[in-house]
């Protein structure tokens, strides 16, 4: 069973940026290097959403997706070296704070669906202020 740890969260103001970092631990050999994987966050009272995803599509090439509303303020990194995926968040907004988790997806389902993936951390939260 792969186990996630998201760290990296905290509070800024408007315009400013984080990084935040998810390690996955109990991956065997090379084998996180074949795992899509993936951002979600959950603001109180709200859904989990989908926020920006890793997606492998042959050897050693990837592919990127992300929320319309994140677009070119977020980008999704892997160092499959390292067992770790990061999530680089510029210009943040105050709609933006929510508790963010990093989740393998499994064999079947779509890249933005909560349904599709079978691990996840524990989130870590980034809070907003205007």
């Amino acid at each position: 069973q792969v186990q996630l740890a998201e760290s990296g969260g905290g509070s800024v103001q408007t315009g400013e940026s984080l990084r935040l970092s998810c390690v996955a631990s109990g991956a065997s050999g090379d084998t996180f290097r074949t795992y899509d994987m993936a951002w979600f966050r959950q603001a109180p009272g709200k859904e989990r959403e989908f926020v920006a995803a890793s997606k492998r599509i042959g050897g050693s090439v990837y592919t990127t997706h992300y929320l319309d509303s994140v677009k070119g303020r977020f980008s999704i990194s892997r160092y499959n070296a390292e067992n770790t995926l990061e999530l680089e968040m510029n210009s943040l907004e105050p709609e933006d704070t929510a508790v963010y988790f990093c989740a393998k997806k499994g064999p079947i389902g779509d890249y933005y669906s909560t349904m599709a993936y079978d691990s996840w951390g524990q989130g870590t939260q980034v809070t907003v202020s205007s």
